[in-house]
Order: C-alpha cells, then structure tokens, then sequence
C-alpha cells in the first residue's frame, strides 16, 4: 500500500477540529450557493471539500455522525435541512421506506459513468429500482489481530472474541447492528433474522462476552491496535487496512463463519432544499481525481472504476482493501427492519451497554 502520511496525521487534526463543523441553519441557509451534507466522521479528504466549494463557489455546511443510528436520530430530529446523506445500506432501505428519500437525475451526474455496475447492482438489495443513491465506498466488517498476540487459526472463527485467554484485550465494534451480527454469525443464525428470541440469545452472547471486553470503538479502533493495546478487534475493512500501514505486525480476516458486506452511498432526503448543489456535490465525488484522494485517505474499497485501474497489483490484491469475491460469497447485506425489530434490538443494546 502507498498511504500517505498526511492522511493519517490529518484524521487526529479533523478528528480534533473538523474543517467545517455544523453550526446550524443560518439566514443564508436558503441561498443557491449553499449545500448541508452530513457524512460519517473522517470519510472525506478535507482538500476535495476545500475544492468542491473554490469549484462551484457552493458553500458546503458540513457535519459529521459517527453510527447509522447517530445519522437517523439527527435526521428524524427535524432542526436541520440536509441537502445530501451518506450512510449505510439498511438505513437507505429504512428511509427509503419511510418515502424519505428523493430521486437522484442521473443525467446530472456524467461522472455517474466511473461506478462499477457490479456494485451498482448489489445496490438493488435497498434501491432496487436504482432511483435513489450512488454508490461511495464498500467493505466488509471482521477482525483486526495482533499476529504476535493471535494466531491466524484462532481468529478463524467469532469463537476468538469469547476466548477466555485474550481478556481485556479484545475491542467491540460500537455499533448496535454490527455487534449483534457477530453474535448471530456465532449462534448460526441469519444476520437479518427478526426473530426475538434470537435477538435475545445474541444479546445474552454478548452479555457474556462483555467481560472479555477491552473497550467498544468505532474510530477510534485502528489507534488502538496501532498502539497495541488489544490483540484483536471487530472493525470495518477501511478501519483494518489502516491500522496494517502502521504496523506490520496487524493482519485482518473475514471469520469462516460469514460477515457483513456493506455498502455506503450518497442519496439525496426529503429535507433537501438545494437539489443542484446536491447534484454537483455527487457528481464531485464521482470524479477520478477526487475519488482517488478520498480513497486514499479512507482506505476503503472504492467503487470508482478509474481509481482502482491505476492502483499498483500490491493494493488491488489486498484483502482488507479490496476484498475477494471468496470474502463477499460469505458476506451479506443487512436488510431494514421493521420498526419493532429496531425498537427492540436499540432496547438490548441499550441494555447491553449498561450491563
């Protein structure tokens, strides 16, 4: 891999002071030259934002959440008029659903033309008739380990995580759908399942292995192992792939038992009031140039098929970057639930935090 350094001291410095925080719907919020996005943290490289607005002389709002969960409680809250969302593939399907999402005009988008269909089409699975997003960067979710701490064996299975020998050296993805979809892989059940007695056993499975925890992390996680403080660690692909160019020592792996394929895309919600600006701003991450800083900032796989052509062999064979059709056969999509099965899964994990 050919990471840059920058990168890496920059996730501290925006993860610190984001370039542009949100600071609320002021009196030009209305104005044409305006654009409100809200993102994952730490998912876009600050100088393709800088560029965009010196581009179009659009004034992007910018805000950041760090959960799926976190995005749709800021969404649902009603005090901001986003203009245009990335998240994750249910909760597209969710909003999507709800009527919540607005038809994305294609016609605008002419560096639509660089995504790969292939990931295109595993879009349908949430925006089956291709109406609604675009596709911004895909993964998986699996283990991240210590190879001087953990053999390769050992973390061929979930079972790793309820090793009574790796205690308080193990760090859980914080994230309520993520961490319920290790317990049912371990249990053999379906990872879309909305069965609550199934539910049930995976939240009384994590319960038990809360007590090998070390912390549950999100972005913080590539720190962690970076510093060796965990040998082993549930994270998404991009997490792993940046915690490897750091230190040598790391390796990531995709259980036997299956994961989790996801897919973030760009959609355009209800709230929008600067369609546009919305229209320009995908179209923005759509280009090569700024495809190929982004993904060299996150680390994900990028479904941009002009990027990954000039990517060097050493990259494009990399697992944890661009993971291999034996990976995703194993992998699956989440699917939307039902708002019982939220309410009720959001109940557990709230419980399982405080346990």
């Amino acid at each position: 891999m050919k990471k840059k350094l920058i990168s890496f001291l920059s996730i501290f410095v925006l993860g610190i002071t984001p370039m542009l925080s949100f600071t609320g719907c002021g009196s030009d919020s209305d104005n044409s030259d305006t654009l409100v996005v809200l993102n994952y943290g730490k998912y876009i490289e600050s100088d393709v934002l800088k560029r965009f607005q010196e581009e179009t002389g659009i004034k992007v709002k910018y805000e950041e959440y760090e959960s799926v969960e976190d995005m749709y409680a800021k969404y649902k809250a009603g005090s901001i008029n986003y203009d245009v969302i990335c998240t994750s593939d249910y909760m597209i399907e969710t909003m999507r659903l709800e009527g919540e999402l607005i038809p994305i005009d294609y016609s605008s988008l002419p560096n639509y033309e660089n995504i790969d269909p292939s990931i295109v089409e595993a879009s349908e699975a949430f925006d089956p008739t291709h109406e609604y997003t675009v596709p911004y960067f895909y993964g998986t979710v699996g283990i991240l380990y210590n190879t001087t701490m953990v053999d390769e064996e050992t973390v061929s299975s979930w079972d790793s995580l309820w090793d009574p020998e790796y205690k308080n050296q193990i760090v859980m993805i914080n994230s309520q759908r993520d961490a319920f979809m290790v317990a049912l892989e371990k249990l053999g059940y379906d990872i879309n399942t909305t069965d609550q007695k199934e539910l049930e056993d995976a939240y009384n499975l994590l319960c038990d292995e809360k007590k090998y925890v070390y912390a549950y992390l999100q972005d913080e996680t590539y720190e962690c192992m970076i510093s060796e403080d965990a040998a082993m660690a549930v994270c998404y692909s991009g997490e792993a792939a940046m915690g490897m160019e750091y230190n040598e020592d790391l390796a990531y792996t995709v259980p036997k038992e299956g994961g989790n394929l996801w897919i973030d895309s760009w959609f355009v919600p209800r709230t929008c009031k600067h369609y546009d600006a919305a229209m320009k701003w995908i179209d923005f991450m759509c280009e090569e140039e700024a495809a190929t800083e982004n993904f060299e900032y996150v680390w994900y796989a990028t479904p941009n098929t002009k990027v990954a052509s000039h990517e060097d062999e050493e990259t494009l064979a990399d697992e944890t970057v661009f993971p291999s059709k034996e990976t995703l056969d194993r992998c699956k999509l989440y699917e939307a639930y039902d708002n019982e099965t939220l309410d009720y899964t959001t109940t557990l994990w709230k419980k399982l935090k405080a346990y």
